[in-house]
């Protein structure tokens, strides 16, 4: 039972991580219908970003993960004015093309800036023990570290955050208004630019979210990170459903469960722990034949 109970800890930490990079695919494709396949990397630059604010200004976790954030978040918006908003009228092919430029700037860009070597977070960052719950918590006979408690509560009071904004504010009204009809919407005197910056604001101040909790998590970063990385969140949101938030979450929580379970316990019927990928993704695949929208989405009708 304790290592259930420390493994099942682990597929939490790993999943959250998964859904909250997701979360940023699935509400660009929401609004916009497109693919923003440059998250990943915008995830990778938030990563660095706390290393920026962790080392060069010495801050704490708090303000390292606020500043990251809204910078992230800044980025994001102006990626979309500059790269993606010429482009709302011409073909998805050009968008899609455009996102993975963008990508590949903010890979080499980082690069360039700081180097191949790998970085790390210092020990103000990386320590997330609340004097309340010490260095590690016994649950069910298993040690989990504070710090992944720490990651799991953040990453769920964030999507819970996200849920309320785009479920109960004229923000999240707008913004599912457009999902719905977009060129209905301005007709009634809302503004489209403002709903898709305050889009990619929370999509990509989220990714930093999840690049900060992943350097505290799993403390070697590099440039090239948010290429894997972004590549199974964006699996994951469109296996839950891309376009839907709660499809996002249940994604991500079903890849690190099934990348965590898979080496824990396949030894025991013979399957190495090199299978772990394969054997994740011919799951979703499965999941994907039966329920080709996902678990969550909505087949979209479209008028000929």
């Amino acid at each position: 039972m304790d290592f259930f109970a420390q493994q099942f800890f682990n597929a939490l930490q790993l999943g959250s991580l998964y859904a909250l990079i997701a979360l940023g695919y699935t509400m660009v494709y929401g609004v916009l219908l497109l693919i923003n396949f440059a998250h990943g990397d915008i995830f990778m630059v938030g990563a660095f970003l706390g290393v920026f604010g962790s080392i060069t200004l010495d801050l704490p976790f708090v303000p390292t993960l606020i500043l990251a954030m809204i910078l992230t978040g800044l980025m994001g918006v102006g990626i979309e004015r500059v790269a993606y908003k010429p482009l709302r009228q011409a073909s998805r092919l050009s968008a899609v093309i455009t996102a993975l430029g963008v990508g590949l700037l903010l890979e080499n860009g980082m690069l360039a800036l700081t180097g191949a070597d790998p970085r790390s977070y210092p020990d103000n960052i990386k320590n997330l023990n609340p004097p309340l719950l010490g260095d590690q918590i016994d649950i069910l006979g298993a040690s989990i570290s504070a710090e992944t408690i720490v990651i799991i509560v953040l990453a769920l009071l964030l999507f819970g955050g996200l849920y309320f904004i785009v479920q109960r504010t004229k923000w999240g009204m707008a913004m599912r208004a457009i999902s719905y009809d977009k060129f209905a919407v301005p007709l009634m005197g809302v503004s489209q630019d403002q709903i898709i910056s305050m889009t990619f604001l929370l999509g990509t101040g989220l990714a930093a979210a999840g690049g900060i909790l992943w350097g505290v998590a799993y403390p070697i970063l590099n440039p090239y990170m948010g290429m894997r990385i972004g590549w199974k969140a964006f699996i994951a949101a469109v296996v839950g459903g891309i376009g839907d938030i709660r499809g996002a979450a249940v994604g991500g929580l079903m890849l690190g469960f099934i990348e965590i379970f898979v080496p824990a316990y396949g030894k025991d019927i013979g399957v190495s722990s090199t299978w772990r990928d394969p054997i994740a993704f011919g799951l979703l695949l499965i999941i994907l034949v039966a329920r080709p929208t996902g678990l969550f989405g909505v087949a979209r009708r479209q008028k000929v």
